[in-house]
């Protein structure tokens, strides 16, 4: 008889490998916190490998029917100045996490999958249980302190199908979605608490007054009912190798977001699960061989990719790092096309 598969997490990596395993036969539970569907702080721009885990679970097509959006161009401001805008190397795609989450939960449930939403799990991680829960909270990383802030809009014109803004304490990226709306996400840092949030996020993700984020955003008409904001982040990379639990998704590890991609690590880390698990629940691997075998696959896929994408997020909260970095996005070619390749 096979042996169940609980995996603790709804999100974007929860969901894709119950969907891999129910694919193969594998009984799954999935224990979801929350309900769909949800918003979450998402950049919501699905680029880089996760698209080809995607195709090979058989979801890129159903996601694109979802409604979908192909981006392929991406421009870059720092304050009232267009550093540069280039066309992607590969087309990406847009998609908003009250869409994605939903349908996604859909498919697990259409495959068979037993999903349990509005209950936390509370019991142990042993034996057949996959944390997917995401991040795990850090006040502060490096003496500062990391929160993120997202909204949809309307009414925003863009000169290309991402864009990236670079202001004095983060960064926030504007990419299309569906309908016309616009998603900003922001990551920011501060030495401090920020109270009050909530209600002043617009000061955050607005932009200086003379900047073009801000100008973007003049007459835009925002969904408040979207806006939701996450603290507590690290970007310091986790090795699987090294936890006692079998993790995917933000849960093992988290890659700074403008110069890597979250949402391509969850759905690749769920594909790269899937085989391991499914054999375990056949009895042809234990569980701590089944788990050794997903934490060297993860460690081996994303290594690099963090090691780039650790030292670009360092570079670019320092002055003269960000203004390098910058003119040298400017110079189209091999530079920005290797970046590109190395973070996703």
């Amino acid at each position: 008889m096979a042996k169940l598969v609980t995996i603790v997490g709804g999100g974007l990596a929860g969901l894709t490998l119950g969907i891999g395993l129910r694919q193969r036969g594998v009984p799954v539970t999935v224990w979801e916190a929350g309900r769909y569907p949800r918003h979450r702080v998402c950049g919501e721009f699905i680029s880089g490998e996760g698209q080809n885990s995607l195709a090979r679970l058989s979801l890129l097509a159903g996601l694109q029917d979802a409604g979908a959006c192909s981006a392929v161009s991406a421009a870059f401001f720092s304050g009232s100045v267009k550093i540069a805008a280039h066309a992607l190397p590969t087309a990406a795609w847009c998609l908003s996490r009250w869409m994605l989450d939903d349908w996604l939960a859909r498919e697990f449930q259409r495959l068979g999958g037993e999903l349990r939403v509005g209950k936390r799990w509370t019991g142990e991680f042993g034996s057949g249980m996959v944390r997917a829960s995401g991040r795990r909270a850090q006040p502060v990383a490096g003496g500062w302190r990391l929160f993120g802030l997202k909204v949809h809009a309307r009414g925003v014109a863009l000169d290309a199908d991402l864009e990236m803004h670079f202001v004095p304490a983060g960064y926030v990226g504007l990419c299309r979605l569906a309908g016309g709306e616009v998603n900003l996400c922001g990551l920011f840092r501060s030495k401090t608490t920020v109270p009050g949030l909530a209600r002043h996020w617009r000061d955050w993700l607005g932009g200086p007054a003379d900047s073009v984020l801000h100008s973007r955003l003049a007459d835009a008409n925002f969904d408040d009912e979207s806006f939701c904001t996450v603290a507590g982040l690290c970007l310091q990379p986790r090795h699987a190798a090294l936890r006692n639990e079998c993790c995917v998704g933000d849960a093992l590890t988290m890659i700074p977001p403008l110069t890597g991609n979250g949402m391509s690590m969850a759905f690749e880390s769920a594909e790269l699960a899937i085989d391991p698990l499914a054999r375990f629940s056949s009895g042809d691997l234990t569980w701590t061989q089944a788990q050794q075998e997903i934490a060297t696959a993860c460690d081996h896929r994303f290594a690099t990719r963090l090691r780039w994408a650790g030292w670009l997020q360092r570079a670019l909260f320092q002055v003269p790092g960000r203004a390098t970095l910058l003119s040298l996005a400017a110079r189209p070619g091999w530079l920005w096309r290797g970046m590109f390749a190395r973070t996703r």
